[in-house]
């Protein structure tokens, strides 16, 4: 194995980061070669049936990416800016040592909509690097979050913070104030789960059968804070952003892409469609979608650095496009979590600035009716939603009045929760939605 004298620690082996943040280094790597000065090194933090890392390791840590344009064209990478896979064990040892050396600058991670909720085995494996790093005397250390949600390196350091707190470690909790950092990052790829077809595609174009190949669209944005303690790839050359504020850029991908994705998916699954492009190619659903974001979105970013009406069209033009074969059932996963974080901060903002409800109400109306059909046994597609509280569906659910159960949950609605204004907006739209069939009961 290469030896860099850079080190960006990876905390897990999802599809995403392989399609995404590898991506990018490896085109650092392709430009500069051997002089690019970093690598990635990946672990994962928890046992995982599906870990690839055994695959990954008898590869050299290489693989193939796949990516597909909106034209249904399709180009073939192999990404070697992994150069080590640390494989899973109790207790971490390694991963603590390699996060620990002082060539490590960087430890990166995703934390899923749903996943600060076990925030104790990330948090856990930070305390253990933080307090190694502080008592071998190694250099400062940035803490890079990659996921959805807004002000993700905030929220770590809220929680790490809290975490070392609550273990009385004063000591590990000064060292990472002084010497940690926690840029907020967007994120934006879309990376369906690795399938039989994408392996037999890969082999097919390269003659090499990959069973850790990732597939993902041709679409690829990153927008990170700058505010790294002990250096950094100059990711910039390669297309990232690096800004001051990452502020604009997260709330028009949240409030735009990642909220009408999950509008996308349940309305896709009310009407019986397999893939987010069968969704998007209904004009029923695709006419709810543009509308929301045109009438209820836009009002609350503008103004934005962002072209929002041309986001707005290239996130509709990639959704439509089949050739990447997203399914309802991915995107409907953890779903409580995402109308709570993409959804509930534009009816928010509304109610507090007094604009109407109309464009915005529909969207969470169409979750409360696929779970109404999935509580009921009618719903086919395979529901995972690692937050919602079986209790809190029951509620609903069996409620005389679901609707307005469903407005009174504080762990979806927050403080909005009893508000009149929301109950009424949800009443108003569903002869709406009932139109377009896609309203039950």
């Amino acid at each position: 194995m290469e030896t860099y004298p850079n080190i960006i620690l990876h905390l897990g082996l999802g599809a995403f980061h392989r399609a995404h943040q590898a991506d990018f280094l490896q085109d650092l790597h392709e430009r500069a070669g051997r002089h690019v000065g970093w690598t990635i090194v990946a672990a994962n933090i928890r046992p995982d049936p599906l870990d690839p890392g055994a695959v990954l390791r008898a590869q050299g840590c290489a693989y193939t990416l796949e990516t597909v344009a909106p034209d249904g064209s399709r180009a073939y990478r192999t990404i070697r800016a992994i150069s080590d896979v640390i494989a899973w064990e109790p207790g971490l040892a390694r991963v603590i040592a390699v996060g620990s050396a002082d060539a490590t600058r960087i430890v990166s991670f995703t934390v899923t909509e749903a996943g600060y909720l076990a925030g104790a085995t990330i948090y856990g494996v930070l305390t253990a690097i933080l307090r190694a790093r502080r008592a071998g005397g190694a250099g400062p250390l940035t803490l890079l979050c990659c996921d959805n949600l807004r002000h993700n390196g905030e929220r770590v350091r809220a929680g790490l913070e809290q975490f070392l707190a609550l273990a009385g470690d004063s000591a590990t909790l000064d060292w990472m104030r002084v010497h940690a950092s926690f840029p907020n990052s967007m994120v934006d790829r879309i990376t369906p789960r690795p399938t039989p077809a994408l392996r037999a595609r890969v082999l097919a174009a390269t003659g090499y059968d990959d069973p850790a190949a990732v597939g993902c669209e041709a679409w690829r944005d990153w927008v990170i804070e700058d505010d790294f303690r002990h250096g950094r790839p100059v990711w910039e050359d390669v297309g990232a952003h690096m800004v001051a504020s990452v502020v604009p850029y997260e709330e028009a991908k949240i409030r735009i892409l990642n909220a009408s994705h999950s509008c996308f998916a349940w309305a896709g699954a009310l009407a019986g469609h397999t893939y987010i492009h069968d969704s998007v190619r209904d004009e029923r659903i695709r006419a709810l979608a543009h509308a929301y974001v045109t009438g209820a979105v836009f009002d609350c970013l503008h103004p934005s650095p962002v072209d929002l009406e041309a986001y707005r069209d290239a996130v509709l033009a990639r959704f439509a496009s089949d050739a990447i074969a997203d399914t309802v059932e991915r995107v409907l996963a953890d779903s409580s979590a995402k109308l709570a974080q993409f959804i509930v901060p534009t009816v928010r903002e509304r109610l507090a600035r007094a604009l109407p409800l109309d464009d915005v109400a529909p969207l969470p109306l169409l979750y409360l009716h696929f779970l109404r059909r999935w509580h009921a046994g009618g719903e086919a597609l395979d529901y995972q939603d690692r937050e919602l509280d079986p209790a809190l569906v029951r509620r609903v659910c069996e409620a005389p009045d679901p609707l307005a159960a469903f407005a009174a949950e504080a762990a979806l609605w927050g403080e909005l929760a009893h508000d009149r204004r929301l109950l009424a907006a949800l009443r108003s739209a569903r002869p709406r939605l009932a139109a377009l069939g896609l309203a039950d009961g």
